[in-house]
């Protein structure tokens, strides 16, 4: 196996914020600070998306469909909700923007 020369790299800069940092990375390669080829793979096996608990108040009448539609397919009602929940986001968030209505308090 034949090794690579090693790949002269720039010096990482100091960065007084996160904003200047976000500025300076949108604006420069990362190739020029970091040399990829010694990067090694890395797994964290018990790494889990960040969740938040909510308190979600649903009509009684679509709590005990959600409950038979999850029931059909053997999983959890919340695992189902959070299936349907993820789906019409994505489905949202592909259509076209619409204007946007402002919200009185």
């Amino acid at each position: 196996m034949k090794k690579r020369p090693k790949k002269n790299v720039k010096p990482m800069p100091r960065f007084r914020s996160e904003g200047e940092e976000r500025e300076f990375w949108a604006s420069h390669d990362s190739t020029d600070y970091f040399d990829y080829s010694e990067a090694r793979e890395v797994n964290f096996p018990r790494l889990r998306p960040s969740t938040a608990t909510i308190s979600l108040r649903l009509p009684q009448g679509l709590l005990d469909d959600l409950r038979v539609l999850a029931n059909q397919r053997d999983v959890p009602y919340q695992s189902l909700l959070k299936v349907y929940l993820a789906e019409r986001v994505a489905e949202e968030r592909r259509a076209k923007p619409r204007r946007r209505q402002r919200v009185r308090a």
